[in-house]
Order: C-alpha cells, then sequence, then structure tokens
C-alpha cells in the first residue's frame, strides 16, 4: 500500500504549482488541522523529485486520509483525499513479477 501510495502521490505533485496554491499553508497548520479535523496522523512518507516530501495521513479509526507534498520552503500542499484507509504490511514483489 505504501509503494501504491507513494507512486499516486508523485504522478499528483507534478501539478501546477500555482493550481495548488489553494490548497496549502505551513506544514505546522496542515499536520494540526488534519489531526484536530479527521484525527489523522502521519502513516507513510518519502522523497519526491526536487526535495519535495509527500506524506499520507490517515485515521486508523475512520478510515479517512490524506496525501500532502511538503516544498522546500516548508508550504504544504493537500493533493489527494478520501475514504477506507487502510494500512498493510505486505512484502515487496521481485522485480518483473506480476501481481
Amino acid at each position: 500500500m505504501t509503494r501504491i501510495l507513494t507512486w499516486t502521490a508523485l504522478a499528483l505533485v507534478t501539478a501546477n504549482a500555482a493550481e495548488a496554491q489553494n490548497n496549502c499553508a505551513s506544514r505546522d497548520v496542515v499536520i494540526e488541522r488534519l489531526a484536530e479535523r479527521f484525527g489523522e496522523t502521519r502513516q507513510t512518507i518519502g522523497l519526491a523529485q526536487e526535495s519535495r516530501v509527500v506524506e499520507t495521513f490517515a485515521s486508523l479509526e475512520t478510515g479517512t486520509w490524506t496525501i500532502t507534498v511538503t516544498l522546500p520552503n516548508g508550504v504544504t500542499c493537500l493533493v489527494a483525499s478520501g475514504t477506507s484507509f487502510e494500512g498493510l504490511d505486505e512484502a515487496p514483489r521481485p522485480a518483473g513479477e506480476q501481481s
């Protein structure tokens, strides 16, 4: 699941920065709002192109989730959200093996 979410987020990271400005704030504000409003905490983290940090926040109680991207300047943008989050602990498949 972590790899799937990371690849999804990486695809979304390429969105136009000007369009993302409506869904952005300082990282501290974003994390606080996700915790207070939705009970979401960080579940995954990864590094994307141009030193952007991609994180998935989720509530294990309600199943809501949010993918964020934090830019090198500390601004965090919401890029996707949804429901039915499940944390999986699957072993990686060898290269070339189909699922």
